[in-house]
């Protein structure tokens, strides 16, 4: 219900199609057209593109926007169109920092094409995630890129975004069931590829500190590590496999386990750089050197592994490309929303520093089975 002022007192009348934002946006528009000297259809096929205008109109159109600083609403926009400018994006961790850069591959690529991102964080907490994406609804994003949390399962939420025009890709870690857009690393071989670096430099009693076996991505690692412990011939005793939340403290507190194990593991394959970096603080505290007494490899390749002593061997993936390549499908799919899903599947690269070296002698003839 608005209300006007008139010369017989106030009068209400009830407009049920046009909201208070889009009768800002409006009155905003009749002010650029009076400035331009055109029509109000003209400023508004300016601004959005919907139909050619003459390069002269166009022109004064935009020196007008431009003299006056207009910024139009892009959440009435959206209400009139059934989609914004915007891209959501939900992450499980913020404080982790494999995902800021995640988050910067996408918003780069998105802004270089118009788009702005709205980013909103989970603390790996499914109830959040569902508030969140409820939430985002009203803003009537064109895509959602989204990393699940531990316990997702996103797909009634993601039917409703879609069956609503916007584009959904999940990446990194996938939920059960997904059918739709996926971004994802090769874990598998990025793993095979550290546990067998570990078993050429002369390790055989390997533990690994996998994540949480409900995340894909933590699963396909501890897929890798046992194949390439497979494919050596070595056996994976009791307790060389622990399950740690992907942090400093899960490592920090499933070394302390391994180092009780005897014999002592000689190596550790970390399912993530934060755990591998718990791991070291537990092997210092035990009073063993790393890599002299106990050799230590991580994934992600995080530059701060890089800038602790030793320097951290790790596999390497790229958080930026894995954000920037969700962004490009979903601006594809605002072109063409039709076509079969796609997955993109990216590489890793092992980066040797300093954290491995050959087992200690009195480790080194350990038998195989």
């Amino acid at each position: 219900m608005y209300y006007a002022r008139g010369r017989g007192g106030t009068e209400a009348f009830f407009c049920p199609s046009v909201s208070v934002c889009e009768l800002s946006i409006m009155a905003n528009m009749k002010q650029i057209a009076k400035l331009a000297g055109v029509s109000l259809g003209t400023v508004s096929h300016v601004l959005n593109g919907t139909a050619r205008v003459r390069e002269p109109l166009r022109k004064r159109v935009l020196e007008v926007v431009q003299a006056s600083g207009y910024q139009p609403s892009q959440l009435a926009r959206g209400l009139r169109r059934d989609k914004t400018n915007m891209i959501a994006m939900i992450i499980p961790d913020i404080m982790n920092p494999f995902f800021p850069s995640v988050v910067r591959g996408a918003e780069d690529l998105a802004f270089a094409n118009g788009y702005r991102m709205i980013l909103c964080n989970t603390d790996n907490d499914h109830a959040k995630e569902i508030v969140q994406l409820q939430s985002l609804r009203s803003y009537f994003p064109a895509g959602l890129i989204v990393i699940s949390s531990n316990f997702s399962d996103l797909t009634a939420q993601a039917k409703s975004y879609r069956e609503n025009g916007a584009a959904v890709v999940c990446i990194d870690r996938l939920p059960p069931n997904w059918d739709g857009d996926t971004v994802t690393i090769d874990n598998v071989d990025g793993a095979r590829k550290a546990t067998r670096f570990l078993i050429e430099q002369g390790h055989k009693a390997i533990a690994m500190i996998a994540g949480p076996q409900l995340l894909t991505n933590a699963q396909d690692r501890l897929e890798g590590y046992r194949r390439a412990m497979q494919e050596a011939g070595l056996l994976i005793l009791p307790g060389l496999v622990q399950e740690a939340s992907f942090d400093h403290a899960g490592g920090y507190t499933k070394t302390k386990m391994l180092l009780r194990l005897l014999p002592r593991p000689t190596a550790i394959f970390a399912s993530n750089d934060m755990i591998a970096m718990g791991a070291l603080r537990a092997i210092r505290e035990a009073g063993l050197r790393c890599p002299e007494d106990i050799s230590l490899i991580g994934f992600d390749g995080l530059d701060l592994t890089e800038m602790i002593t030793p320097q951290l061997t790790s596999v390497y993936q790229s958080p930026y490309q894995l954000g920037a390549t969700a962004a490009r499908i979903v601006l594809d799919r605002v072109v063409d929303r039709e076509s079969s899903p796609r997955h993109v599947v990216l590489g890793t690269e092992l980066r040797i520093r300093e954290s491995v070296a050959r087992p200690p002698a009195c480790a080194a003839n350990r038998p195989s089975r």
